[in-house]
């Protein structure tokens, strides 16, 4: 789902999941080094260049994204989120005008409610029209699709 910010520069994707598993299985998935490939999905390639993370919540991690033979450089910094069971990553350096994920877990009587949240801009100009191509609408869902596929699968065994 995704709703228009105010500002009309600014706009939040949000898409949610129910997983059948704990908090705790949730954030030692997270935690572990490989799930950053594991959710990355085909034809996209991650090649991780620099990975300072100290916790969910502290640290840097500097990547491409290989889009066919398009690399999309990234730098991104690990910090708290909203709640006690969660964690952001900001964009430092990037394609977007700006972008911070939220990681939301919360625990329900089934077992953990996931949430994805970004708030995210586009640059002007010809590379915010090629950012909205791969970081917006349609790409945006089908990507976060994969993604809760793949932790459930991870997380619910």
């Amino acid at each position: 789902m995704k709703i228009h910010n105010p500002d009309i520069n600014t706009h939040v994707f949000e898409h949610c999941s129910l997983m059948y598993t704990t908090l705790e299985r949730m954030m030692a998935f997270h935690s572990d080094p490989k799930t950053f490939g594991k959710l990355t999905p085909p034809p996209i390639m991650a090649q991780l260049h620099r990975d300072t993370r100290t916790s969910l919540t502290e640290g840097n991690l500097e990547f491409t994204l290989w889009i066919g033979f398009i690399p999309i450089h990234w730098l991104a910094c690990h910090e708290p989120g909203p709640t006690a069971t969660s964690f952001a990553d900001r964009m430092i350096a990037g394609p977007m005008q700006s972008w911070r994920h939220e990681h939301i877990f919360h625990a329900v009587e089934a077992g953990v409610e996931l949430i994805d949240r970004i708030t995210f801009s586009h640059k002007p100009g010809w590379r915010g029209w090629l950012s909205r191509l791969m970081f917006d609408g349609l790409p945006l869902r089908i990507l976060f699709m994969y993604r809760h596929f793949r932790t459930r699968r991870a997380v619910e065994r």
